[in-house]
C-alpha cells in the first residue's frame, strides 16, 4: 500500500475513532489531542502495518495503548516519592481525609431543616428522597402529581435556604 493510499484510509476510518476517544478521555481537547497522537503514530509505523488487516482495529489498538501510555505517564508525574525512613509513596492530588466531625455537625443540620419542613412539603419531599416517583407519590397521598412536584420544588427551595451556609464552604 503506498503513502498516499494509507493516508486516505487513514482518512475514512478516523471519523469513526473519535467518538472512542471521546470515551475514553471524557474530554473534547484531550479527544482532539489523542486522536492527532493517534494518527501521527499510525502514519509514522505505517510500513508496520499488514496489508489486508483490519486498519480500523490497528488504529484502536494504537488508540487505546496510547491513552494508557499517557494516563501512567500523568498518574506518575503527580506521585511524590517520600524519601524518609518509611519510603511511603504518596499521591499528590488533592485528596485529603476529613475529620468526621463536620459530616455529623452537617447530618444533623441537614435532619434538622428536615424536620423544620411544613408536613405539605416534607411527607412528598421524604418519599421522592426514598425513591418514590411522583405518580407514586400522588397516588398514596391522593393529590395531583403538579401539587406532588410542587410541594417538592418548594421543600427543596427551602432547605437549600436553610442550609444556605454550606454553598459556600465548597
Amino acid at each position: 500500500m503506498t503513502a498516499l493510499e494509507f493516508t486516505y484510509n487513514l482518512d475514512q476510518v478516523s471519523k469513526t475513532l473519535r467518538p472512542f476517544a471521546l470515551r475514553l478521555t471524557r474530554d473534547t481537547e484531550d479527544a482532539n489531542d489523542l486522536l492527532q497522537d493517534t494518527m501521527l503514530k499510525a502514519f509514522t509505523n505505517r510500513e508496520k502495518y499488514t496489508d489486508g488487516t483490519n486498519l480500523k482495529a490497528w488504529l484502536y489498538t494504537i488508540m487505546k495503548n496510547t491513552f494508557i501510555t499517557n494516563y501512567q505517564r500523568m498518574v506518575r508525574r503527580k506521585t511524590f516519592i517520600d524519601t524518609t525512613d518509611n519510603l511511603h509513596y504518596i499521591n499528590t492530588a488533592d485528596n485529603s481525609t476529613d475529620n468526621q466531625a463536620y459530616t455529623t455537625f452537617a447530618m444533623e443540620d441537614i435532619t434538622q431543616a428536615i424536620e423544620s419542613l411544613d408536613g405539605a412539603y416534607k411527607t412528598p419531599f421524604m418519599m421522592h428522597f426514598r425513591g418514590f416517583k411522583y405518580h407514586e407519590i400522588a397516588a398514596k397521598l391522593e393529590i395531583p402529581i403538579g401539587t406532588v412536584k410542587n410541594r417538592i420544588h418548594i421543600a427543596r427551595k427551602e432547605l437549600k435556604r436553610m442550609l444556605r451556609v454550606y454553598s459556600r464552604l465548597d
